[in-house]
């Protein structure tokens, strides 16, 4: 795991004023998006970027609560070196032998991107161990690690997701039947990028709609809810009927390169 140097943990004052303003524009953007009195969920994307960073705004004046993590390395690091209050999202394509290790995760507050029943009983099995270590009452007290299916609106064969209709029905009703230690509380989608940006309705979106009703009426139970945008869309989302959105660039700036070695070696631990 990365060790952490006294400037990752450093909140320098300049960065922390511009990490409040950023994050207050786009939630004063979601509020103008909503036009229902839903509350809507601001995950804010700190992938590659510096505890100090979270810091900031998690003990500012208006402290934010949920923050999201695509590796999982970079979120066990961050979950041990900063404080357990942060709720922390992963947002990240799961890998299924990551999943035990994932779940085990004490101040792990959701998984967005469960598309296999094969995850799902991974993180079941990894929760249940960690139940069985730590306070089982307490971290099961609202309904158990929280997860979101995710679904590929868009068919493409690069983007993960169960598919609509039967896929993930049968996932659904699965977390729901078969992993006590999980709560299904939604579908989540990563529309095309194009569709993001033609204007108008994102069909993507339009579909997750579809699909979260075609699954409540099956499956009854709490109502499901609808992840879907990021700092692209994160507007038309809302509109949309989104309860939460994804932001990372909006809040913390464009992120360093795939080519960047910091970022090659968090790939390549990922794989390994």
């Amino acid at each position: 795991m990365a060790s952490t140097s006294e400037d990752d943990m450093h909140i320098k004052p300049q960065r922390a004023k511009q990490l409040v303003d950023n994050i207050f524009e786009v939630t004063r953007a979601i509020k103008a998006a909503n036009k229902t009195s839903r509350e809507v969920r601001l995950i804010a994307v700190s992938k590659l970027k510096p505890p100090a960073d979270v810091l900031a705004l998690h003990t500012a004046p208006n402290p934010h609560f949920h923050f999201g993590e695509n590796y999982l390395q970079e979120l066990q690091h961050k979950a041990s070196v900063l404080p357990s209050t942060i709720r922390w999202h992963f947002i990240g394509a799961l890998q299924t032998n990551k999943c035990r290790p994932l779940a085990e995760i004490p101040n792990l507050w959701c998984v967005e991107s469960v598309d296999t029943t094969k995850k799902a009983d991974q993180l079941e099995k990894g929760r249940r161990e960690l139940c069985e270590r730590e306070d089982g009452n307490e971290l099961q007290k609202d309904g158990g690690l929280r997860v979101f299916v995710q679904v590929n609106t868009s068919g493409e064969e690069a983007k993960s997701g169960a598919e609509p209709g039967e896929e993930t029905l049968e996932l659904c009703r699965h977390i729901r039947e078969k992993t006590p230690h999980l709560k299904l509380i939604g579908l989540m989608t990563i529309g095309a990028i194009a569709r993001s940006q033609g204007g108008g309705e994102n069909e993507d979106f339009m579909r997750l709609r579809e699909v979260k009703d075609e699954v409540q009426e099956k499956i009854g139970g709490d109502p499901l809810e609808l992840s879907m945008g990021m700092s692209a869309d994160y507007e038309t989302a809302v509109q949309m009927g989104s309860d939460e959105v994804r932001v990372g660039t909006g809040i913390f700036g464009e992120r360093p390169k795939r080519e960047d070695k910091a970022v090659k070696g968090a790939l390549e631990k990922e794989k390994g």
